[in-house]
């Protein structure tokens, strides 16, 4: 019985991961990870939370057992080429950073084709200023905020902390923001080529002012911005470029390259079925305490 089990389960590991190796589908790796012990020490706290101005929702994680205190929070965008993507498929990726102590914040954001650029991070900018007003409610520090995303999560997350205009006519304010890590996002990526970029970003007048690079400043956050050889879909040299530039005005900046991990495999690593894949979890979350304390 016990070795059919073991069987049943490698056997599942080996379809699921099929799977995933060729789409990553989130909500299944979010079930995935959750069938494999990833629910354990941390709760969602709220869902489907509205907040902004036209219908956006949110979700919030915690840690099982938080200690006393305000808990920093981390806002986490998630990816889909500004055209897919919702936030419970995420779970995985809250229950991950919520596990090692934060209170996690997973927002939805309009998508192309229904908008373009800049609705998508107006939308982002809204969701800072609702955690700022409203986190304490739920034991987090708003004075103590970063933001993380994966892909086009990862451009939202990096331009919310570097455009600080954004923040401020959103009412949100930019000095709470301490920290950001980018997971295989596009930083540098003009002139447009993909199908999915010039849907959303090709119609606005300035193509500049669509660039994380361009808003990059001597005080911005601290910055860990995540790559990889093996990402096909965003080159490596849209973190390379943004860390150069940061890093030559004197900002706090971070560039890891896991080798030969795919664009997908890179946020597959905070699931509980994948993390051995490389220490995505582990480097971003030694990273986030250190800028935002325990």
């Amino acid at each position: 019985m016990k070795r059919g089990l073991a069987i049943g389960g490698v056997a599942l590991a080996a379809a699921v991961g099929g799977v995933l190796a060729f789409t990553s589908p989130p909500r299944l790796l979010s079930w995935y990870d959750r069938v494999t012990g990833g629910t354990k020490g941390a709760v969602l706290v709220a869902e489907g939370v509205a907040f902004g101005t036209h219908g956006q929702t949110l979700d919030i994680w915690k840690p099982e057992a938080a200690a006393a205190g305000k808990l920093p929070v981390v806002i986490f965008w998630y990816g889909g080429g500004w055209a897919k993507g919702d936030r419970t498929s995420y779970a995985f990726a809250g229950r991950a950073l919520a596990r090692e102590g934060f209170l996690v914040v997973i927002p939805d954001y309009r998508k192309v084709p229904a908008v373009r650029f800049p609705a998508f991070l107006d939308d982002g900018a809204e969701a800072v200023a609702w955690v700022e007003g409203n986190i304490a409610q739920h034991g987090g520090d708003a004075k103590r905020t970063a933001f993380m995303g994966h892909s086009a999560g990862a451009y939202e997350a990096v331009m919310l902390a570097l455009d600080a205009k954004r923040l401020t006519e959103a009412g949100a304010d930019p000095a709470n923001v301490k920290a950001a890590v980018g997971l295989s996002g596009p930083y540098d990526f003009h002139p447009f080529t993909s199908d999915r970029a010039i849907a959303a970003f090709s119609q606005w007048p300035d193509p500049a002012e669509t660039q994380p690079i361009t808003f990059a400043r001597a005080d911005a956050p601290a910055m860990l911005l995540v790559t990889s050889d093996g990402d096909e879909t965003v080159r490596p040299r849209n973190a390379n470029n943004l860390g150069a530039k940061l890093k030559g005005l004197g900002a706090p900046v971070e560039v890891k390259n896991y080798g030969p991990l795919t664009h997908e495999e890179v946020v597959m690593a905070l699931s509980v079925p994948f993390r051995g894949k490389g220490p995505v979890l582990a480097d971003s979350v030694a990273f986030l305490k250190a800028q935002l304390g325990e």
